[in-house]
C-alpha cells in the first residue's frame, strides 16, 4: 500500500526531525552491541601484538592477548567474536594438515577464550586458505580446486574445531555441499549443539586485500578465487546458495562483503526470514579507517552509519573490525 499523508502544510515531514527525542521516537532501525561479532586475528607467541599496516588499529594477538580481547568484548555487550589464525608458513602444505590439528591456533585459542570467558560465544572460520601452501580455501590438484576432497578436509577441520569448543562454525570456503557434510558429520560426533553460520554468498571481491595480508595468505595465493566464489554481477545466484545451505543444515547465512552487496542483503532477509549476517570486510574498514585518519570524513559518524546500514537493509547482525570502538560509542 502507499502511504497515506495530507498534503503540506497539514503534513510537514519535518515535525518529526525536529529534537533528538523525537527522531528516536520515529527511528526504523535499532545498532546494539549485541548486534556485533568482532573478527580477531591470533599468532604464535606470548604478549604479542602485531599491527597490521593495511589495516590500522587491527593487530594480531597472541593467544593470551586474544583471551584479554574476549574479555574486552563481553564487558562492552559483544556476544560474539570470530578466531582467525596467522598461520606460521612452515606449517602450510598442499594437504592442509593444520587446519584439523587439535593444537593449532584457532584451536587453541577457543580453549582458552572458553576457559577464561565462558560466555563469550566463539565462533571460528572453516576454510584452508591460512594452512595452504597455495593461498586457495579448497585443495588444489594440477591448478584446480577440487571440490569433494576438500570437502573431506573441511569436516574434519570443522569437527576439531567443535571439539575445541566452538560455539558457531564458519565455513567461508564456498564448496559444493560443505553444509550438508559438516552437519551430518556433527550430529554423528554429538556436536548436535554447534550453530552455523554460512558464507552462503560470499563473492569474489577486490576487497578482501588487508585480510590476506592479515593471514599471511596474499603471497601464497596462485590464481584467483573466482571458480568458488560468487561472480560480483549476480543476484539470483546468491538466493540460489542460501537456500541450498539453509536446506543442508545451516542456522544463518551471511553476505560478503557488505557494504556493496547491500541489496544482497536485502534479498536474501525478505526471501528466508532467516537469521541473516554480513561481514563488513578488510576493505571496506581499510578505505573507512584510512579516509578518517586523513581527516576527510569524520571517523565515528561514518563508522555508526555505515554499521546501521546493514540493519537498514535487513541484517541480524555484522561481522565488524569496528566493533569495540562502535561498542563503546553506544555504550556512552
Amino acid at each position: 500500500m502507499a502511504p497515506v499523508f495530507a498534503p503540506y502544510p497539514a503534513t510537514r515531514l519535518r515535525r518529526v526531525r525536529r529534537t533528538p527525542q523525537l527522531r528516536a521516537l520515529v527511528r526504523e532501525s535499532h545498532l546494539t552491541p549485541g548486534d556485533l561479532i568482532w573478527p580477531i586475528f591470533v599468532r604464535d607467541g606470548k604478549s604479542e601484538r602485531d599491527p597490521i599496516p593495511s589495516m590500522p588499529g587491527v593487530s594480531r594477538l597472541s593467544v593470551d592477548l586474544v583471551v584479554e580481547a574476549a574479555r574486552e568484548a563481553a564487558s562492552l555487550g559483544i556476544p560474539a567474536i570470530c578466531l582467525f589464525p596467522y598461520t606460521d608458513p612452515s606449517l602450510k602444505t598442499e594437504g592442509c594438515e593444520e587446519a584439523w590439528s587439535a593444537d593449532n591456533l584457532s584451536n587453541t585459542a577457543t580453549r582458552a577464550i572458553k576457559d577464561a570467558v565462558p560466555d563469550i560465544v566463539v565462533m571460528t572460520d572453516v576454510a584452508l586458505d591460512p594452512y595452504n601452501a597455495n593461498g586457495h580455501d579448497g585443495i588444489v590438484r594440477d591448478g584446480v580446486i577440487v571440490n569433494d576432497e576438500s570437502v573431506e578436509a573441511l569436516v574434519k577441520m570443522a569437527l576439531a574445531q567443535a571439539d575445541a569448543g566452538a560455539d558457531i562454525l564458519g565455513p567461508s570456503d564456498m564448496m559444493d555441499g560443505r553444509i550438508g557434510a559438516m552437519r551430518a558429520a556433527l550430529e554423528s560426533a554429538g556436536h548436535t549443539e554447534t550453530a552455523i553460520l554460512s558464507y552462503a554468498a560470499k563473492y569474489a571481491s577486490g576487497f578482501y586485500g588487508p585480510f590476506r595480508d592479515a593471514v599471511g595468505a596474499s603471497g601464497a595465493l596462485k590464481g584467483d578465487k573466482k571458480t568458488y566464489q560468487m561472480d560480483p554481477a549476480n543476484t539470483d545466484e546468491a538466493l540460489r546458495q542460501v537456500a541450498r545451505d539453509l536446506s543442508e543444515g545451516a542456522d544463518m547465512v551471511m553476505v560478503k562483503p557488505g557494504m556493496p552487496y547491500l541489496d544482497i542483503c536485502r534479498r536474501v532477509s525478505e526471501t528466508f526470514q532467516a537469521p541473516t549476517f554480513a561481514y563488513q570486510v578488510s576493505g571496506e574498514y581499510a578505505m573507512l579507517r584510512g579516509a578518517s585518519d586523513q581527516g576527510w570524513l569524520n571517523g565515528d559518524h561514518v563508522m555508526m552509519e555505515s554499521l546501521m546500514c546493514f540493519k537498514r537493509a535487513g541484517c541480524d547482525g555484522i561481522l565488524t573490525y569496528f566493533a569495540p570502538q562502535a561498542a563503546r560509542l553506544m555504550n556512552g
